[in-house]
């Protein structure tokens, strides 16, 4: 039996259901498989381009529980999985269309009861959302924010961005600087360290590739085992941006 996590990608039980994109590797899916997380596999928006046509944290965002804030031209093979998965589609006002800042109104960076977003470009049906809920929503100019963050705790984030980090520190949480670049993004020149991993458990981050290749794997994992985590890494030589693992069911 399994349930829908009811805090946005801070699973309280193992994760049995994650949102991912459909061009991750074929091992590493299966490792994921072999974990007993079933994939919802993000197809492409046609409307972005080839690098982050298929990442989840650009098509949609979760608001909790079985309810999801999707693009209105978000990939049809995303939409119908999420129904058959008894989720509720809340249907976002923005298209996404091509290039930055067109593609990011969805890419909201959310710990807890903060989010982090360039908030000019934030879907107002998100925002609408997100104040209902009592969330904080703090604007920093960065607007790939989701992207830029890997969420280790409800309190704790690790991101390249500086303008990101002080505006996490400003309003309490724990945030890890590191330096920018050596994450593979295909079609670009790198990807952000928030896209290649994900909660997989109240107390595991999965990553996608080795994340024991980047220059500060050893700050990184002494700031995941301080908040009380662990590192678990799919295969792949190279740490990549996915666009996020997004969990959205777990075990009861």
């Amino acid at each position: 039996m399994d349930k829908f996590v009811e805090k946005p990608f801070l699973p309280s039980g193992k994760v049995s259901m994650a949102i991912v994109d459909s061009r991750m590797g074929d091992g590493q899916k299966r490792q994921l498989k072999a974990n007993s997380i079933d994939l919802i596999e993000v197809g492409p928006c046609y409307d972005l381009y080839e690098a982050i046509s298929c990442h989840p944290d650009i098509q949609c965002h979760p608001l909790g529980g079985n309810r999801i804030v999707i693009a209105p031209n978000a990939s049809q093979s995303l939409k119908d999985h999420l129904i058959h998965q008894k989720f509720e589609l809340v249907v976002g006002n923005t298209t996404l269309e091509g290039n930055y800042p067109n593609n990011i109104a969805y890419n909201v960076a959310r710990i807890g009861d903060v989010a982090f977003h360039n908030t000019a470009c934030t879907d107002p049906v998100l925002k609408h959302e997100l104040i209902k809920q009592g969330v904080k929503l703090v604007h920093v100019n960065q607007g790939y924010t989701k992207c830029s963050v890997a969420i280790v705790s409800e309190r704790a984030l690790v991101t390249a961005d500086k303008g990101i980090a002080a505006a996490a520190r400003d309003n309490g949480l724990d945030a890890l600087l590191i330096r920018p670049g050596f994450i593979s993004l295909k079609g670009l020149s790198y990807g952000f360290i928030g896209g290649t991993c994900g909660l997989t458990g109240p107390d595991e981050i999965t990553f996608i590739g080795d994340i024991t290749k980047h220059p500060d794997f050893s700050l990184i994992s002494r700031f995941v085992i301080k908040h009380g985590k662990r590192i678990v890494f799919l295969e792949g030589a190279e740490l990549s941006d996915f666009g996020s693992m997004i969990p959205v069911k777990e075990a009861m």
